[in-house]
């Protein structure tokens, strides 16, 4: 089987070379019952074949260093994995405009938290477009999209001076239904708890949000090795 990595692929792609592409990310599978390990844990519709993490990355790297816009302008994912090869590479994308184009088209397709979770943002330099981008995201009809604008806020505004607007965010999310946003909504609020610690501890006193994800949060921070054995016990009263 002909490498990625040998092939010139700073030229347009051609179909033989993202045929090359799918039969190694193929040849890197972890067989059957992995696979339908995998299905069941990430949940997704899309078949699976479990690729380990570090083939992926060590493939998107490659591809980035090259023509990535014409790899992704041909690119269609028939499989789990071939996907988050996508999302990966579209995460290597550095100028900002044109990762928000390959992102948005990405986002049309995804149907997991592990998917969404893969992505990275150009989010340095760029806060308040991104800032902006996650508030639209989470008004969107799909699931994964507000579980993105939520992602978007932990990874970057969560330790700076949004704070009190992340936790409004959060408190307007308090009708949200969907399982895999509600799980992300709890995960960001025990990062703000983490990072901003009395801000957030006055959220835990008086907030709008479901019982469900107030109690998730707390959970997850208790399991926390970053947070302190007093504050674990202190956290209980606010448990709803």
């Amino acid at each position: 089987m002909t490498k990625i990595n040998k092939i010139k692929i700073n030229k347009p792609w051609n179909n033989g070379e993202i045929e090359a592409i799918k039969a190694e990310l193929m040849d890197a599978s972890k067989g059957k019952e992995k696979a339908e390990w995998e299905k069941r844990i990430v949940n997704t519709s899309y078949p699976c074949i479990a690729v380990p993490s570090t083939v992926i990355d060590n493939i998107a790297k490659r591809i980035a260093k090259n023509n990535y816009v014409g790899f992704l302008d041909l690119w269609h994912a028939d499989n789990y994995s071939e996907l988050v090869l996508e999302g990966k590479v579209i995460s290597r994308i550095k100028d900002r405009d044109e990762f928000v184009k390959y992102l948005n088209q990405y986002l049309d397709r995804v149907d997991s938290w592990g998917a969404t979770d893969i992505l990275k943002y150009p989010i340095n330099g760029n806060e308040q477009y991104f800032w902006g981008l996650s508030g639209e995201y989470l008004l969107s009809t799909k699931p994964y999209v507000r579980r993105c604008g939520l992602l978007i806020m932990m990874k970057g505004f969560v330790d700076g001076g949004y704070i009190d607007q992340v936790l409004e965010r959060v408190d307007n999310m308090s009708e949200e239904s969907e399982y895999y946003v509600q799980m992300m909504l709890a995960w960001l609020l025990s990062e703000c708890y983490i990072k901003c610690r009395d801000k957030t501890l006055q959220y835990y006193k008086q907030n709008r949000q479901s019982a469900w994800v107030i109690n998730k949060s707390i959970s997850k921070c208790r399991d926390s090795y970053r947070v302190t054995q007093a504050d674990k016990k202190m956290l209980l009263q606010f448990k709803k």
